[in-house]
């Protein structure tokens, strides 16, 4: 299969593989959305979508800064960063500032007042929690 470190004619040592890994890290994504969009038959970004493009940008940063030194590359993923961590971030504030309903525990968003499963209606966050989120 190998010969010559090459195969399907691509010379591979260690970096190539991880520029590869890093592509097939950010490539991952598009499938992750996709696969979540499916499932619920709407259009859904994952906290996983974002966490992989901050993965897979990275790596590829790694590869673009200190293997092919290009600064193409390094100028694409330097800066990808800022809204994958923003995204991120949204997302767990707006998770730990979710009502929890007291008869069927399903969680809601901090704004609503009637659970949207069963229809009942939810506490008010106190004032004191809202403060320290």
């Amino acid at each position: 299969m190998f010969i010559n470190n090459q195969f399907l004619g691509i010379e591979w040592h260690a970096w190539k593989v991880i520029g590869w890994a890093g592509n097939a890290v950010f490539f991952s994504r598009f499938v992750v959305q996709w696969l979540a969009t499916e499932k619920r038959k709407r259009v859904v970004i994952p906290v996983s979508f974002w966490w992989l493009s901050l993965l897979g940008s990275l790596v590829l940063l790694v590869y673009g800064l200190f293997y092919l030194r290009d600064s193409v590359v390094i100028f694409a993923y330097a800066f990808t960063w800022i809204p994958y961590i923003r995204n991120i971030v949204i997302h767990y504030r707006n998770k730990a500032a979710q009502k929890q309903c007291g008869a069927c525990h399903t969680n809601a968003m901090p704004h609503a007042e009637f659970c949207y499963k069963c229809g009942a209606r939810l506490e008010p966050i106190p004032p004191a929690e809202i403060s320290v989120r």
